[in-house]
């Protein structure tokens, strides 16, 4: 069964642009071709400015957990730590019903 990992997190207004690029150009690429994420996608709100959510779709936990534990995984913290959040981000994870 598929899982669905959401990553909220959140920023100045005036740094989502910033947000984006990290996001476009550093973490989706590595984030992609890992085994078992079927799906990245990086969401903006309308309603609130600097809110954002990575929304990945994987195949299973065993898959998350291999991510997590990767060197690509470790990378991509590496180029998160540079954004000034508003606070840390938060981590979710649904199952399809």
């Amino acid at each position: 069964m598929s899982i669905v990992r959401l990553i909220f997190v959140k920023v100045s207004a005036a740094d989502v642009p910033e947000a984006e690029r990290l996001w476009k150009k550093e973490c989706a690429p590595l984030m992609i071709k890992q085994k078992g994420c079927r799906s990245e996608e990086l969401l903006k709100s309308i309603d609130a400015p600097g809110e954002l959510i990575s929304y990945a779709v994987w195949e299973d936990q065993k898959s998350i957990d291999g991510y997590l534990a990767s060197n690509d995984h470790q990378e991509i913290k590496k180029h998160t730590r540079s954004l000034k959040t508003k606070q840390l981000p938060e981590v979710k994870a649904y199952k399809l019903v």
